[in-house]
């Protein structure tokens, strides 16, 4: 009998040693969300944008109700350029506070980039006709209202336009017809000025 309890402690011993150990990449909880947000901006500063990610993400799960880890994984995604994953994270917050001011920023303006880019994807391949030029048309209209500027996306060398009262746009509003020059440029919104 006693031959064979001794392998059992030791088997014993040893699983509840691999339990209780931890990993040098485990992030420790935070105990306040004021706490894992300087973290985070520490790990930043700090330059480990992956350990602020996962600081920010482990405070979200922690503090489900709270906006404010997502609002700084989207400020971050955003100021790395990655729009897609700043919208979603910026999403996540406006789930929380539909009216946060810097959540729908971040949500027009990376969507705004990201669209630009696709413009200019599609342009570069003269692929930007039919009902996607008629919308992205109407869109650069209602850009321009809402704004209340001429051009969306002005030259280099052209002078800042006064900015006019905004005009209110239907689904049926003309458009300016594309001239040559416009569609060869490099502008992604020429074909829509």
């Amino acid at each position: 009998m006693r031959r064979h309890l001794i392998p059992c402690l030791a088997s014993a011993l040893l699983l509840s040693a691999c339990a209780t150990s931890t990993t040098n990449n485990a992030v420790p909880p935070a105990a306040t969300l004021d706490a894992a947000l300087a973290d985070a901006e520490r790990s930043v500063a700090a330059g480990d944008a992956d350990k602020a990610y996962t600081i920010l993400r482990h405070a979200g799960s922690s503090f489900p109700a709270e906006k404010a880890p997502w609002l700084q994984i989207a400020q971050l995604k955003f100021d790395r350029g990655s729009y897609g994953d700043a919208i979603t994270n910026a999403l996540e917050a406006l789930q929380r506070d539909p009216a946060d001011r810097q959540g729908n920023s971040i949500v027009a303006v990376a969507g705004l980039r990201l669209s630009t880019k696709a413009v200019a994807d599609l342009s570069r391949q003269n692929n930007l006709g039919g009902p996607l030029r008629t919308e992205a048309q109407q869109l650069a209209n209602l850009l321009r209202s809402t704004l209340g500027e001429e051009v969306l996306v002005p030259s280099k060398a052209a002078k800042p336009v006064a900015a006019k009262k905004p005009v209110p746009v239907t689904g049926g509003a003309q458009v300016r017809k594309n001239t040559s020059n416009q569609a060869n440029s490099a502008d992604p919104f020429g074909a829509l000025k």
